[in-house]
């Protein structure tokens, strides 16, 4: 047998093949690098015994029927006729340099599987798949890996339209658990984010494996306990979402991570590579007002001028007009597809209100949806052949979806932005997608990536946020291209946080659009006071969703005074980590830290009542134990006037050492608030 190994700080993945297609024998800790990896095979084989075939068939990168694989297979494709393909499979060539690539070759077809460490100890994975005829490929994973037996659970994030990213937990037993997300999109259902852990994981302790398939259209995923006792985890694109025969088929890269210090230890890696993969963007990094909320589709120039004076008061330093500006698009049934400007709206165009934008010193953002098309539109009445799907499909939120594999489509589509970007002064696209494909279609995303790809090389200059009915379309795909994401369509802050926090198991705050909604929530209906939407957006991205005309003035000065602090520390913050903190139920706390540990701000909100009249105390991780750390309370919540700790009086300044095993005492404070304490490493 020829075995390779990957190493990084945090994991060793080992590789070994005797012929056939290579199996991976080991995903954890870290190995020494003296270990025989021979033995270390060996000492993991099992037995055999009544009841079991007279060898145990390998559980391979691409597990095959062929051989008697009890389980879910890598590979289902189909020659031209229909033919089922059952290659078998023989290694070709295995070259070791900056990583692993494995070859295997049968019946004029070629699987490539590459094996590459990734900055910040992650490890990437992706398979093609080539042919020497058309063939038709219904399923192909970029891995499948063996699940160590003692990680026992599953946590996956899953969710709906402003409750996204909600992580679901299920023990692994028995059975397979497959989840085919169909939706076209990344999805608000089954974001493909998933993390194995050992019971009773934490942010802050525990084993934990994290995976990520960095795709943006549909995605399967298998985790199956196998009849012996193996368990194996594979991810791909969603099944059947290769609609037409093809030579040629790649996987997205489905990365790694491992760590033993609970969910930061896999998260941290995963905030700093997306980071890392981020396009440029303006930097500092502009605060938002998007009018949305204020007017929806009631574009008035000369309530726009009001708003946009207003904005600027506040602190916003870019200005995104919204959906309304174009074609007759008075509501949702009208108009997508007709890239042109209202003249009813904006009779003179967009310069009047560029004009009134820049003066106050901001830019201009624009809001499109080009992926969709009304039935009342002069593009359907021109090209009903464009759309996506059969006539009698489901419609959503009144539209249809054009059919993004075509070239003819995307050259319409590149003409129409292209001219819109370059007549007028816009550096920011809020590009939205409201509505889910009828059918999963890889070529779909792939026409996406490349549109947006045209449309970059053309308008450097031009950000584009990544929207789909909020956080419908967020994964590490999206992020080469986007450096920015709408997290969700959700502005209530109590929702939000939850959303947020949990994102932070991949998403960096530089990349996390957040906004401060309207005081009555037109999501939720809730009434929240302005602390808590304010401090909330600050955490990220930053940005305002609301009328600012509705403003008391006491909420003008609270929500300008975070504003400024925002603006005084984002440029440490979002180059920073995420270091989500363990609380009790009803609350949430996380710590983000300079690069260099020399700062660092801590949120720890209140959402419901308390068991304990007493928090428990507030532990730190990630610090240096045995540096001192001052800390400051700058945001006390809102209590019982009686409610002091000696944090919420003074300044306190503790050792690394003691504020990870202590912590400090957070003063009791009603529901729906939030202290913010900052602290600086002396």
């Amino acid at each position: 047998m020829r075995v390779w190994r990957i190493d990084t700080a945090a994991q060793t993945l080992v590789f070994g093949s005797d012929g056939g297609v290579a199996c991976c024998h080991y995903w954890g800790a870290p190995l020494p690098a003296d270990q025989d990896l021979g033995d270390l095979v060996a000492a993991g084989a099992g037995g055999l015994t009544g009841g079991m075939l007279d060898q145990l068939p390998p559980l391979s990168l691409l597990p095959e029927a062929r051989r008697s694989f009890p389980g879910q297979p890598g590979l289902v494709a189909f020659d031209g006729d229909g033919t089922p393909l059952e290659p078998a499979w023989a290694l070709q060539s295995a070259d070791q340099g900056d990583g692993l690539t494995l070859v295997h070759a049968a019946d004029g077809l070629t699987l490539t599987h590459r094996i590459r460490p990734q900055p910040h100890g992650l490890v990437a994975i992706s398979a093609s798949l080539t042919a020497n005829r058309p063939i038709r490929l219904h399923w192909l994973a970029a891995a499948a890996l063996p699940v160590p037996p003692h990680m026992d659970q599953l946590t996956e994030l899953a969710g709906r339209w402003t409750r996204e990213f909600q992580p679901v937990t299920s023990d692994l037993d028995h059975g397979a658990r497959i989840r085919d997300a169909r939706t076209g999109r990344s999805g608000h259902e089954h974001p493909p984010h998933l993390w194995l852990a050992t019971a009773g994981t934490t942010h802050t302790r525990g084993e934990v494996m994290a995976l990520h398939y960095g795709w943006s259209g549909g995605h399967r995923m298998v985790v199956e306990a196998l009849p012996e006792g193996r368990r194996q985890i594979q991810l791909g694109h969603a099944s059947g979402s290769e609609r037409a025969t093809g030579t040629r088929f790649d996987s997205a890269e489905l990365l790694l991570a491992r760590g033993d210090a609970g969910l930061n230890s896999v998260s941290i890696p995963f905030q700093r590579a997306i980071r890392d993969r981020l396009p440029p963007a303006r930097q500092p990094r502009p605060v938002h007002y998007n009018g949305w909320e204020a007017i929806y589709f009631r574009h008035d120039a000369r309530e726009l001028s009001d708003i946009v004076a207003r904005a600027a008061a506040l602190g916003a330093e870019r200005f995104v007009l919204d959906d309304g500006w174009f074609g007759r698009r008075d509501d949702d049934t009208t108009s997508l597809g007709d890239w042109q400007i209202d003249p009813r709206k904006h009779p003179h165009g967009f310069q009047p209100l560029i004009d009134r934008v820049q003066e106050l010193g901001m830019r201009f953002g624009l809001w499109f949806e080009p992926e969709m098309i009304n039935e009342d539109s002069d593009l359907y009445r021109a090209h009903p052949d464009w759309v996506l799907g059969p006539a009698d499909q489901i419609r959503g939120r009144n539209q249809l979806h054009l059919d993004m594999t075509r070239d003819d489509v995307r050259d319409h589509l590149f003409t129409r932005l292209d001219a819109i970007l370059r007549d007028w002064d816009i550096d920011y696209v809020k590009w939205d997608h409201n509505r889910l494909t009828p059918f999963p279609d890889a070529g779909q995303t792939r026409g996406v990536y490349d549109l947006l790809d045209r449309l970059r090389a053309a308008h450097p200059q031009v950000e584009i946020e990544s929207c789909a009915s909020g956080g419908g379309r967020i994964d590490a795909g999206i992020l080469t291209r986007c450096p920015r994401v709408w997290l969700s369509d959700s502005n209530d802050a109590l929702e939000r946080l939850r959303i947020q926090h949990h994102a932070a198991a991949f998403l960096p705050a530089i990349a996390t659009g957040s906004h401060v909604g309207p005081r009555d929530c037109h999501t939720s209906g809730r009434v929240l006071p302005m602390a808590l939407r304010a401090w909330t957006a600050a955490q990220r991205h930053m940005g305002f969703e609301m009328d600012p005309r509705e403003l008391t003035e006491h909420e003008a000065e609270t929500l300008t005074r975070v504003t400024t602090w925002w603006k005084a520390n984002r440029d440490w913050m979002l180059a920073g980590d995420i270091w989500r903190l363990d609380r009790p139920q009803g609350a949430l706390a996380e710590m983000q830290m300079a690069a260099d540990g020399s700062r660092l701000v801590i949120f720890a909100a209140t959402l419901d009542s308390t068991v304990a009249v007493q928090p428990p105390p507030l532990r730190l991780t990630g610090l240096d134990p045995r540096a001192r750390y001052r800390l400051r309370m700058i945001e006390k919540p809102l209590g019982h006037h009686t409610s002091h700790t000696a944090i919420s009086q003074d300044e306190v300044t503790l050792t690394g050492a003691a504020l990870m095993a202590q912590g400090v005492a957070l003063p009791p404070a009603f529901p729906q608030t939030v202290a913010v304490i900052e602290g600086m490493r002396l």
